[in-house]
């Protein structure tokens, strides 16, 4: 089948190259430049760990474009895979899907061309793109929702070992063709309508995070009343009802899907006329657990001014180098708040262009040299690997919180530091 994806970024880019490796001949046309001769020299725009080497083997069935005709050119399938980041007032901001749709000529070579929204659009755009197509005389171009569930640091995997594969349409037999795309992956195929398509995308990533925040909940009764957030969520996941995942206490959940995925069906239900209050509760504990630490913080040191906290991991997660909405920049901005000195170290993420007046090291050790304390931000394995025997001879003060809940507190305290988990027992 030939493809063309309008949208270069992650989504694009990791959908093309699986659909390369599942046969399929692929066109990529971006906006920008710099991104299409990178990809053209054979390397990168993001990370993402396997993807330069799937690029690589699919070279052949491959091609990166800024022309919009010669994307289209024999495509039967018109993937829009472009950003639909948030507006001021909350609402999705459509632009990029818009002008992907306009480009689109009136004479396309293929006899009935599929539009296929891969972007997280709110409920009720695939309506509007149809209601656009027929009144621009594009009739015979058909219209299917088929979002993506794709987890930064797994997304490869995500894509070729799916939990489910979601095809909604207008007319049956385009969400057959969409399908047959998929032809050779082990995974359910759920056929819906497409507004049922739009909303499980947002509905999923929804009660994801309301699972974060449950539990972030319960790990700060767990510091109140003596539990341990770490035994609870082991006996609350095995429950088959439940079941372990997203049940990991923290610092709160980031990146570039969540937030603006749960504030777009907060805004969705407000725009018609219903309050979503569960929805305000998941995004305000997620944002005061991102805070807490300083607290902790301020607990061990007192004042915070001059004290020196190294930040480990800037990411949202480990696997990417993606900050966007990660708890280090809130946690980075609060401590040069508090007039703190903050060193930080990530092994992928570059904090230097987000992190203004954070000193960024090349190692970790490095940015705990001299340190009051650390906070473990991102759970890298690096961390759990980290010589900490090493690194309590370099800090001035040994003091861990653990953000994650990754590390062995016992040996830790062993070694003389001061440890701190979320919503573990505290000594």
């Amino acid at each position: 089948m030939n493809i063309s994806i309008f949208g270069a970024g992650y989504v694009g880019l990791v959908t093309g190259a699986c659909f390369a490796e599942l046969g399929h001949e692929v066109v990529l046309r971006d906006v920008l430049e710099d991104r299409i001769a990178v990809l053209d020299e054979g390397r990168m725009p993001i990370f993402e760990p396997g993807l330069e080497e799937l690029v690589e083997r699919n070279r052949k069935r491959m091609s990166f474009t800024l022309d919009v005709a010669e994307a289209i050119e024999g495509a039967e399938f018109l993937f829009i895979a472009v950003g639909t980041p948030p507006t001021y007032s909350g609402d999705a901001d459509l632009s990029a899907v818009w002008t992907v749709i306009d480009e689109l000529p009136r004479d396309l070579d293929v006899e009935r061309p599929i539009v296929v929204m891969k972007s997280t659009v709110p409920v009720g755009t695939g309506a509007s793109v149809r209601a656009a197509l027929d009144a621009r005389g594009l009739a015979s171009v058909g219209y299917v929702s088929n979002p993506e569930f794709l987890a930064e640091g797994t997304a490869i995997a995500g894509f070729m070992r799916p939990d489910r594969i979601v095809v909604g349409a207008f007319e049956e037999t385009d969400g057959d063709r969409v399908a047959s795309l998929y032809a050779g992956l082990d995974a359910p195929i759920v056929r819906t309508s497409v507004p049922s398509a739009e909303m499980v995308k947002l509905a999923s990533n929804a009660f994801l995070t309301t699972r974060v925040s449950f539990i972030n909940e319960i790990a700060n009764v767990c510091e109140l009343v003596g539990a341990d957030v770490t035994d609870v969520a082991t006996g609350v996941g095995l429950d088959h009802r439940l079941g372990p995942h997203f049940l990991r206490a923290g610092l709160g959940w980031g990146g570039s899907c969540f937030g603006k995925d749960v504030s777009a069906l907060k805004q969705l239900a407000g725009n018609s006329g219903y309050h979503f209050q569960l929805l305000s509760a998941v995004i305000e504990v997620n944002e005061l657990q991102k805070r807490r630490v300083v607290a902790k913080l301020q607990r061990r040191l007192g004042s915070l001014r001059g004290k020196k906290v190294a930040l480990l991991g800037l990411a949202f997660k480990p696997g990417t180098d993606d900050m966007r909405e990660a708890p280090s920049l809130v946690l980075a901005g609060r401590l040069l708040a508090e007039g703190a000195d903050v060193t930080a170290w990530d092994p992928v993420a570059d904090g230097r262009v987000l992190l203004h007046g954070v000193e960024i090291a090349g190692s970790a050790l490095d940015a705990l040299a001299g340190a009051d304390a650390a906070v473990l931000v991102t759970e890298w394995p690096e961390l759990r690997e980290l010589d900490w025997s090493q690194a309590a001879s370099r800090m001035r003060n040994r003091l861990v919180v653990d953000g994650r809940n990754m590390l062995d507190a016992a040996e830790l305290r062993k070694l003389g530091f001061q440890y701190e988990g979320i919503g573990r027992q505290v000594e």
